[in-house]
């Protein structure tokens, strides 16, 4: 049976244009004489936290060994590079050759098992490192900014809650056991949940919702 080529395309919502991605698939078989059906090119429109999405899966059950999938980045295949890794190795396992086009050196066209093996480690190990670095770049950027939004004054998040008067006299009253919730939320002329809110803001300290 003849092999063939197929080509999957991702974008995270159905408002987003998958135009930048068929394009340079469309310029890539082009440059190397590939020829792609428009019929095989798979295309979801849905985010990238699993692999359960509708055309993937339906593109999964048409390869065979010795076809070709191509993608233009390797994040449209998912955001996780563990998962990624996974779904590498699977497809490599299958004999599915791979071409991410913007990042050539992933390509495994006409490489043997041990350096199709060999590359994606090195590559994924890598990709992963520069993703967790990133992840800590941005987690340190925003305790900066936090920081420094605090030395100048400002309140982050959701505003501070409003006590009405007298809420920390009849709150203990109400935790004594003296009055009830509806003369507490009466007296302080609040609606039920309001003082519930308040309560449990009170108590621990907690943004109101």
């Amino acid at each position: 049976m003849a092999t063939k080529t197929f080509a999957y395309v991702r974008v995270s919502s159905k408002d987003q244009n998958i135009g930048r991605q068929i394009y340079a698939i469309d310029e890539y078989c082009k440059i190397n004489k590939v020829k792609i059906d428009e019929r095989d090119i798979y295309i979801d429109k849905i985010s990238g936290k699993d692999f359960n999405r509708e055309s993937y899966q339906a593109l999964k059950l048409v390869l065979r060994e010795g076809d070709t999938l191509i993608v233009k980045e390797l994040d449209r295949l998912g955001r996780n590079m563990n998962m990624i890794k996974e779904e590498w190795q699977s497809l490599i396992k299958k004999g599915i050759n791979i071409i991410v086009i913007d990042t050539p050196f992933l390509n495994t066209i006409e490489k043997t098992d041990l350096e199709k093996n060999l590359i994606s480690n090195i590559v994924f190990e890598l990709l992963t490192y520069l993703a967790e670095k990133e992840r800590v770049k941005l987690k340190q950027r925003q305790a900066e900014g936090i920081a420094v939004a605090k030395t100048n004054g400002k309140h982050l998040g959701r505003p501070r809650a409003d006590f009405p008067d007298g809420f920390e006299k009849v709150y203990n009253e109400w935790k004594d056991g003296k009055i009830t919730a509806v003369y507490a939320f009466t007296s302080l002329k609040v609606p039920k949940s309001t003082y519930y809110k308040l309560v449990r803001i009170y108590e621990k300290k907690i943004p109101i919702l």
